[in-house]
């Protein structure tokens, strides 16, 4: 699993890839408001089913039309992901 600090920037991160509130990404994923707000904050690990929905979301993204967002969506699958 990824070390607290990593997946608080992970989650801050897509967020703001998707340009996505708290609450919005909390609904994306199915998981409370609060939830998001713990991992951005560092108080609490997501699951390893939240884990595969970020990826899967991240995935999803790396689809985008913009080159941009495609860039960074694969350069936080790389960093995160990668084995």
């Amino acid at each position: 699993m990824l070390e607290q600090p990593k997946v608080a920037n992970l989650v801050r991160e897509l967020r703001q890839l998707t340009a996505l509130t708290q609450e919005e990404l909390a609904a994306v994923l199915g998981v409370a408001y609060g939830t998001i707000n713990r991992w951005e904050n560092g108080r609490m690990q997501p699951s390893t089913l939240a884990l595969k929905q970020i990826y899967a979301v991240l995935k999803e993204i790396n689809q985008s039309t913009s080159q941009e967002v495609r860039e960074r969506s694969h350069q936080l699958l790389t960093q995160y992901f990668a084995a």
